[in-house]
């Protein structure tokens, strides 16, 4: 039933994992909110997606098509990946602190593995694939654009969030969308993406929240937007024609 659905509209296909990975994330992170211990029930929930989208892939030997493989390109022509290693770190750029119980520190690095592992599938992968067989400007776009604003459900799914911080992610997220579309556009490999979406989420549980003003998140998602979209920017002017196949 899966691959019908896929072989008949793959756009509609990768908008309906984007639906049900929002939708019951969502439901995970305000079940765990009312238990009380933080990732309790979206953990799960994000290993069965995960699990069900490796398993789809693997069985129709999609794997390599959606990025799971590594990068033709040579390091040194994506400046070994130097861009991508300094936004990793800036979850910590302010600080290093313990914010949680380690029960709930190790369901959020496990969870945010498997979003970075989704986030880039889906919205990378999936549907920037369908959306690309009619234009590949556009789908670069739509799919950062989505991707971005994707976060706004930060905002009511029991995460905390607050408007201007949320917005501020939006805007730091659509420009990291944009760079880890080119690079899978350019690379055919969404590793990189994965390692670093991976990486930058499960850090943040170790944020010095306390010593970040709303200033510092402004100076600090500007910072990010502006590596990301340098670096995007370089890797499209520079990545010629022969290693984008």
């Amino acid at each position: 039933m899966i691959k019908k659905l896929y072989d008949k509209n793959e756009l509609w296909f990768a908008l309906l994992w984007i639906l049900a990975y929002v939708l019951l994330a969502s439901i995970g992170d305000i079940l765990s909110t009312k238990i009380g211990i933080a990732k309790i029930f979206t953990f799960p929930i994000l290993l069965i997606l995960s699990l069900l989208l490796i398993t789809f892939l693997k069985r129709n030997s999609l794997e390599e098509e959606y990025g799971l493989r590594n990068p033709k390109t040579p390091a040194f022509k994506m400046l070994f990946y130097i861009p991508l290693i300094i936004l990793i770190t800036a979850n910590l750029w302010h600080g290093f602190t313990i914010n949680t119980t380690l029960t709930e520190t190790i369901l959020f690095i496990l969870s945010m593995f498997c979003v970075g592992f989704l986030e880039e599938i889906i919205f990378r992968g999936l549907l920037f694939n369908a959306l690309a067989k009619k234009g590949v400007y556009s789908a670069i776009i739509i799919s950062s654009i989505s991707f971005g604003m994707g976060h706004i459900v930060n905002l009511i799914n029991g995460s905390g969030a607050q408007l201007l911080p949320n917005i501020i992610q939006v805007i730091y997220a659509t420009a990291t969308g944009f760079t880890f579309v080119i690079i899978y556009y350019k690379t055919k490999s969404l590793i990189p993406c994965i390692l670093t979406h991976c990486i930058f989420n499960g850090l943040s549980i170790f944020s010095n929240e306390s010593a970040t003003t709303i200033k510092i998140q402004i100076i600090s998602g500007l910072i990010i937007t502006f590596i990301s979209v340098s670096y995007a920017v370089y890797l499209a002017l520079t990545l010629k024609e022969k290693e984008e196949k």
